[in-house]
């Protein structure tokens, strides 16, 4: 146990308060470190090793700094401004101080000694310390009152780890047998996990990728010491499926295992209204004095879905959101989406860093971690925000602002072109930016209980900007987007945007014990081996399809074209092909279009031109009530066709078997549209690869169809037809990248 963990869950207290506070980054906080110790005489000792044990438990850290002169032990912590250190902080910096002044005279035999916490303003440069002699004799009493604390829970944990692992030693498919293909996906993600290697896995829908991953992972998790078991998907359903693979592994052996969903803030939220501190959210108020009674409750609660720990959080009153962020040390598979390890700021990546865990991570639907990826490592700048935060800025920080508009003004003016790519950040608009933030996060610091929330949203979306400016390389490209304003030029949209998310993505991977990505679409397994930056150890499979030829009629509508040009004049071809398919064969059919322009286009046409055929239509921003309704009107006996974006939330991970859906019809190719950005992806894939086209346009584009047609298949009874409508799919090199197992004919 490090002494900071420790600490964290022993002296912990009072309100949960979120209020804006600067904090120093890492690297400022390690040079603050550095500053402060080199200020210190010759003898003085930096960076101590520390271990003792009590009972079970080896309590180990390193003590800042120790002077044996002065017998003075320090810790130090790096602070920004003058912004006061809430009291719930100073508790915490005082109980590791102490732990480790008891380690310290324990190992040199001391009577006693002077502690001090020292408060470095990483700012000002200015030592701010608090001391305090102490008997080694106190210090003893509070490092075996803290142990006894903590003891109790320690001991359950262990217990809990040795009947977990004795449990999943034993632990059975939960089924009577393996679905054909479900077996060799097993047996690799295994062999990953035996081997601490990574895995691609390219296996087919319907086969149960979700019970196939983690099963094996569970296996090896006892004889590999592995913590933690992180299941990441891109959506909320694919979320639903790891946790319904989850409980059946728990009622078929897996018994003792913790379980633990972590959903976004905002649907976690019980009062969005207030602001998250005690003097504002009943919820925050006493969170720390509350939460080791809602702990202890969430033993006897092992499946922590999203239900299950708002029930437990509002039982003892706090907050479910993070309720559940305490909950990941004490669960065994955490099931979460993609930012939560891969973000920049991801709590489970920085978690199983500080902890030292060894965490075996899956990755479902992998081949969204392309695009998702490049969102995180993302930072955009709107100039309408800049002018709402210039409106309500108070003088200190309008001076900056005011600035920084001058040379966005400049960026602005210096092209008429509508969109323009520099090589870099200009040195001087960098500057203006970093000078708003440090004006912004001074008011802010002063000004604790009068936060601005545009103010605090710009100041962060600059810092996210400033941090990916200083990283800009070739993966990523600083364009601009100019629109004309009437008779006052132009206004600019900034965009770092990342084109290839894998110098980002690395050390996530690097940091975990095995990575298993998997998804019915990673093929060609070179195009995310190189985007996504996997090792070059990497092992790949590519589990064959279960399914038959026969049971999936896949049909090429080559007389019809779906080019952007041609698209007004290919509604009428499409709609009659899909009333022409719907009449031979009544059941339930999706269509899926490009954009939601052509969809709407499609679905006004054929409510014309067939007004007796049933349909139902995806709109924009459908939350997820609205989307289980869309997917509940796919009934078993049901009769229309509902019409979808491709690429959205009904072309992947929906699971409509039987009779359910009988059919879907691909109304693209799904490329990426040909503009200015995607050229530059395309003149950037060219640079890294060697293979513009393909990285940037056909690949990302075929993936979506086959997703999309793989809602027709899902069991070895069903049977569909899928109908790829546009000429380009007879070409040799896409025909290539379509599913072996399928046989295409030409329609009629």
């Amino acid at each position: 146990m490090a002494v900071r963990a420790l600490c964290e869950f022993t002296a912990k207290a009072g309100d949960l308060d979120l209020r804006f506070v600067p904090t120093p980054s890492a690297q400022e906080g390690v040079a603050g470190h550095a500053v402060v110790t080199s200020r210190r005489g010759e003898a003085y000792q930096a960076e101590v090793a520390l271990a003792a044990d009590f009972g079970p438990l080896r309590v180990r850290g390193r003590a800042d700094g120790y002077d044996p002169v002065a017998n003075r032990l320090e810790e130090i912590k790096t602070v920004r401004g003058d912004a006061a250190v809430p009291d719930n902080h100073r508790h915490l910096h005082w109980a590791q101080a102490k732990v480790y002044g008891c380690l310290l005279c324990r190992k040199l035999g001391l009577p006693g000694l002077e502690i001090a916490v020292v408060y470095f303003d990483i700012i000002s440069q200015r030592e701010h310390p608090v001391a305090e002699h102490f008997t080694a004799q106190a210090l003893e009493a509070f490092f075996v009152q803290t142990c006894e604390q903590f003891l109790h829970w320690a001991q359950a944990e262990l217990a809990h780890r040795q009947a977990r692992d004795g449990a999943l030693a034993q632990l059975a498919f939960p089924h009577q047998g393996f679905r054909p293909g479900q077996r060799e996906l097993a047996q690799a993600v295994y062999n990953a996990n035996r081997a601490g290697r990574h895995l691609l896995a390219q296996a087919p829908t319907g086969i149960g990728k979700s019970v196939g991953t983690l099963f094996p992972v569970l296996k090896a998790m006892p004889g590999q010491g592995i913590d933690k078991v992180y299941f990441l998907s891109a959506r909320s359903t694919g979320r639903g499926v790891a946790l319904h693979a989850a409980n059946a592994l728990r009622g078929h052996g897996a018994r003792p295992l913790h379980v633990l969903e972590l959903v976004a803030r905002d649907k976690a939220c019980e009062h969005p209204e207030l602001a998250c501190h005690g003097e504002s959210c009943p919820l925050a108020r006493g969170f720390y004095d509350r939460l080791p009674a809602a702990r202890e409750a969430a033993r006897g609660v092992p499946v922590r879905d999203r239900a299950a720990v708002r029930t437990l959080a509002l039982a003892h009153g706090i907050c479910p959101y993070y309720l559940s962020q305490e909950l990941v040390r004490w669960s065994d598979v955490v099931v979460a989406d993609y930012n939560y390890y891969f973000d920049r700021s991801a709590l489970l990546y920085a978690l199983t860093a500080a902890n030292g865990w060894r965490a075996s991570v899956l990755v479902d639907e992998a081949h969204n971690l392309v695009e998702r990826g490049r969102a995180m490592y993302t930072g955009e700048l709107d100039p309408q925000s800049l002018r709402e935060v210039r409106r309500g800025a108070p003088a200190v920080v309008r001076k900056p602002l005011t600035r920084l508009a001058r040379q966005w003004g400049a960026l602005a003016r210096q092209s008429d072109d509508a969109y323009e790519v520099l090589p870099e950040v200009p040195a001087v608009f960098r500057r203006a930016l970093d000078e708003c933030c440090a004006a912004a996060l001074t008011h802010m610091t002063e000004h604790p209980g009068a936060q601005d929330p545009a103010l605090q949203r710009f100041y962060f979306d600059a810092l996210h900007f400033g941090r990916l400016a200083e990283q800009l390389d070739a993966h990523s490209l600083f364009d601009i987007q100019r629109v004309p304003r009437s008779g006052r030029g132009h206004r600019a949209r900034l965009c770092l945007r990342n084109v290839i998310p894998a110098p980002f993505l690395r050390p996530r991977f690097g940091a975990a014990h095995s990575v298993t990505l998997f998804s019915a679409t990673l093929d060609p397994a070179a195009y995310y081996l190189d985007t996504l930056g996997l090792p070059a150890d990497c092992a790949r499979v590519q589990v064959p399809s279960p399914f038959r030829a026969e049971q999936l009629s896949v049909r090429i509508a080559a007389r019809i074209s779906t080019r952007y040009a041609r698209r007004e004049q290919s509604l009428p071809a499409i709609v009659a092909l899909m009333a022409g398919q719907f009449r031979a064969r009544r059941g339930n059919y999706l269509a899926f279009f490009s954009s939601h322009e052509y969809l709407q286009q499609a679905v006004a046409r054929f409510a014309q031109s067939h007004p007796d055929i049933p349909h139902w239509v995806q709109s924009r921003g459908m939350d997820e009530a609205a989307q289980a309704a869309f997917l509940g009107t796919f009934a078993e006996g049901g009769e229309g066709i509902g019409f979808a974006a491709l690429g959205g939330a009904f072309a992947e991970g929906v699971d409509l078997p039987g009779e359910r859906l009988i059919g879907a019809f691909v109304a693209t190719l799904g490329l990426p549209q040909f503009n200015s950005v995607n050229e530059q992806f395309r003149a950037r894939m060219q640079q890294a690869f060697g293979q513009g086209y393909a990285y940037a346009y056909l690949y990302p584009g075929l993936r979506k169809v086959v997703q999309a047609a793989g809602r027709v298949i899902r069991t070895q009874q069903d049977q569909g037809v899928v109908y790829l409508i546009d000429d380009r799919f007879a070409a040799a090199e896409v025909r290539e990248l379509l599913p072996a197992w399928w046989e295409i004919a030409t329609a009629a």
